[in-house]
């Protein structure tokens, strides 16, 4: 397999995984979410990534979202699932589930809480590849999983079978390039923060877009169309100050992202929001009021 394995391309939301009040996973809800961000343009979605709260969330929860993110998407859009684990055994067993409940791909991690030597990662990755029975786009927030796929790891990673994409989450620009310019002929990059640079990163040839912003912004989706317009460049440069702007107030006050996230949607009334597990906690107090009025300052509205 490679990059032509796979038709993967576009704005694909990293979706929520909304919890009701005693912590139970409305599924209503993520399905309303996902059908919702597609018809809105998005050309797919991936589900139980860091946005989906997926160390939160159990194995069979996880299983059961697969089968919910099929369906929601209907044939739609492209399907990826998150499947990571610190182990490779349990990574490619999610990676069975998410083949039997019909998505199209795998997001997989490296392991994440012990610090890693890139041999013990390609090693990791190795070994999912071999098991997987579908295509891999490899994840790298090193922010979030201590462990960082490199501009020479990534390149390494290219040349694993089922390696077919990578999602570039890093925030670090130069990384980004970096890793698009070693591996952009054999396997598809996608953009993480296109909130943040998502417009040079589309530029400089990115497949796609894999963001959290759209959950609450559809902005951010048009986004990528804008950018591939010649004509539409300077909506393209307001839409990604904007998105930026967001990205600040999301992270800033007191708040982090996925609770504001889910905040921001619960306060435009979209579904898929709700209150986030612990050790998250929901935004309470001026940080909540400091959403709403930032929010309204840039004119999101629902």
């Amino acid at each position: 397999m490679d990059r032509n394995s796979v038709a993967w391309s576009g704005p694909m939301p990293a979706v929520t995984t909304p919890f009701d009040a005693v912590g139970r996973v409305d599924r209503d809800g993520f399905r309303a979410n996902i059908a919702r961000l597609l018809a809105l343009g998005a050309t797919g979605i991936v589900a139980c990534g860091c946005t989906g709260e997926f160390w939160s969330l159990s194995h069979d929860e996880r299983r059961a979202l697969y089968h919910d993110a099929v369906e929601a998407a209907g044939g739609r859009g492209t399907v990826i699932v998150g499947t990571g684990c610190v182990g490779a055994a349990d990574t490619v067993a999610l990676a069975k589930a998410a083949a039997d409940a019909g998505a199209d791909g795998v997001l997989v991690l490296p392991p994440y809480f012990v610090k890693l030597t890139d041999d013990e990662i390609f090693a990791h990755f190795q070994a999912v590849s071999a098991g997987s029975p579908l295509p891999v786009c490899a994840y790298n927030i090193p922010g979030n999983a201590v462990n960082a796929i490199s501009p020479a790891l990534a390149d390494r990673l290219a040349d694993l079978d089922k390696v077919v994409a990578i999602k570039e989450s890093s925030g670090d620009w130069n990384n980004f390039y970096a890793t698009l310019l070693a591996v952009k002929d054999r396997i598809r990059v996608f953009c993480g923060p296109s909130s943040v640079f998502g417009v040079p990163a589309i530029a400089a040839g990115a497949d796609g877009t894999v963001d959290c912003f759209p959950n609450v912004w559809r902005g951010t989706l048009d986004l990528w169309h804008a950018a591939r317009d010649p004509q539409r460049l300077n909506e393209a440069e307001t839409l990604q100050a904007t998105s930026r702007k967001l990205t600040d107030l999301f992270v800033t006050g007191g708040r982090t992202l996925y609770p504001a996230t889910k905040a921001a949607m619960d306060h435009l009334g979209f579904p898929g929001g709700g209150t986030p597990r612990p050790p998250l906690q929901p935004l309470r107090g001026e940080p909540l009021d400091g959403l709403k009025r930032g929010l309204a300052e840039l004119g999101v509205t629902a």
